[in-house]
């Protein structure tokens, strides 16, 4: 720190006194000052890698836009939707992708609830997960209507009986309410990083952060009402989190297909989508770790954690298809055989066995022996969890859609390169809104890590805190100044 900070600190009452005393056991200013410089790199220094990894994401969604005009021009007959298929790629990623905002937001709402202080550093990667999900997956019911316009029916002749309407207004408030507690905890850290704007920063950098930090100055009082704000958002969020993929699953349930009669689901696709949420947040946490070099604040202990809920919720799932494959299995009502057929032996099988193997029993015992369950074992399980969820959702929407209603055949299904590309452009939009928010914002909650977590006892690789490069450049922040800010 600088002769100003310690200054400021040794001042009875001032707002740094109170954050040195707020501070976790072992914080020392050395490390408080690496860790912050670290975390804020990011808003500091930007090299030529970002600008051309932003160029080719721009590309991708651009292409995926044309895509979009093509198919706004032609109609659906561009997609491999048929009368027989009606549902395809669009409303598998809708489900996908609003299946991945669920862990963020609900786990992160839960270990708060429970204090649990291991998830500190990474509760904003979640967090940010399920507002951009939402962002995106939210387009695709739109994209899946052909003519956009027809969205206006849905308000002036919506049914208040359709489970559509009710998945609208479920997903708006989901997104309002996620948008809200990702704010909330952002407003101490937008405080720190005003009051450490050096010379260089420009004027609309320190507007931006004036206006975000609303006045934040660390009082007790201002505290509390953010302890309190946060509290009562959390314990909202949670039930409201549990509704939108329960309102979701009865599109399917409330359909008359047999192969989605089902009463649990409701139950197994809230299961399924934090089962997917929490892979997706090792995955975005693994490459956040390496590119911004967080290898010192985001440990073994992190990948564990995650790799136990990620377990535990893969037995859920397997007890959940347990129970529903034999359920229905046993009577075999009218469609089911086919269905059946088609799954375990038919069209569907390899897909069908890739989820249930690879995507439930391998992630299992790749946690389970002491020997893969490190960082990379962690990282496997889940890329192999997110690919299967994704072909789960084939398996349900396809699946469901090749049982014959008449005496007819079935019909295969393969997306068109409008579909992919359109897909492929979802994918470049939910990866340039993380890319730029990384950028912006403080993509850890430094106010939390250092007053309530402070540095990891264990360390997976001590070396790699040696080779972090330089953190922040000097003139745009002034290290250890203005904590008043947190």
């Amino acid at each position: 720190m600088d002769a100003m900070s310690k200054a400021q600190t040794d001042k009875p009452g001032s707002p740094i006194g109170e954050y040195q005393s707020a501070m976790a056991p072992g914080v020392t200013p050395e490390w408080r000052e690496r860790f912050e410089g670290r975390v804020f790199a990011p808003l500091a220094h930007t090299s030529w890698r970002y600008w051309a990894w932003i160029g080719f994401l721009v590309v991708v969604v651009g292409w995926g836009l044309f895509a979009y005009i093509h198919q706004l021009r032609d109609g659906l007959i561009v997609t491999g939707m048929r009368d027989r298929i009606s549902w395809g790629m669009y409303i598998m990623t809708f489900v996908f992708i609003i299946g991945i905002s669920h862990a963020g937001t609900l786990l992160s709402a839960i270990l708060r609830v429970f204090k649990a202080r291991w998830q500190l550093s990474i509760t904003r990667m979640a967090e940010l997960i399920t507002v951009v999900a939402l962002m995106v997956g939210g387009l695709f019911p739109l994209i899946d209507l052909g003519r956009p316009d027809r969205l206006l029916n849905l308000f002036s002749e919506g049914r208040w009986q359709s489970p559509l309407l009710w998945d609208v207004f479920a997903v708006i408030t989901y997104l309002c309410g996620s948008t809200i507690y990702l704010y909330l905890p952002l407003i101490p850290d937008f405080a720190r990083c005003r009051d450490r704007l050096g010379p260089q920063s420009s004027n609309l950098r320190r507007k931006f952060f004036t206006v975000a930090a609303a006045g934040w100055q660390g009082t007790p009082k201002q505290k509390k009402a953010l302890d309190r704000a946060m509290s009562v958002i959390m314990i909202i969020i949670i039930p409201v989190a549990v509704s939108v993929h329960t309102v979701i699953s009865w599109i399917f349930a409330m359909t008359l297909r047999a192969p989605f009669n089902s009463t649990v689901f409701g139950a197994y696709f809230v299961a399924g989508a934090i089962f997917s949420g929490v892979a997706a947040i090792i995955i975005l946490m693994s490459v956040l770790r390496k590119v911004l070099h967080l290898e010192e604040y985001i440990t073994v202990t992190q990948y564990r954690a995650l790799g136990f809920v990620l377990a535990a919720m893969a037995m859920v799932m397997i007890y959940f298809n347990l129970s529903e494959y034999v359920t229905t299995g046993y009577k075999l009502e009218a469609g089911m055989p086919f269905h059946f057929q088609d799954l375990m032996t038919g069209y569907l099988a390899p897909m069908f066995w890739f989820y249930i193997i690879g995507g439930l029993i391998v992630p299992v015992l790749i946690i389970a022996n002491p020997w893969t369950r490190n960082t990379r074992g962690i990282i496997t399980a889940a890329v192999l969890v997110l690919i299967a969820m994704f072909i789960e959702r084939y398996l349900i929407v396809v699946g469901g859609f090749r049982v014959p209603l008449m005496t007819y055949s079935a019909r295969p299904y393969a997306p068109s390169w409008a579909e992919l590309s359109i897909f492929a452009g979802a994918v470049g939009l939910f990866s340039l809104i993380i890319s730029v928010f990384v950028k912006v914002f403080p993509v850890v909650s430094v106010w939390e890590v250092v007053e309530h977590r402070g540095p990891e006892a264990q360390q997976e690789s001590p070396e790699a805190v040696r080779k972090v490069p330089a953190a922040v450049p000097a003139g745009f922040f002034v290290p250890g100044h203005g904590e008043g800010g947190e």
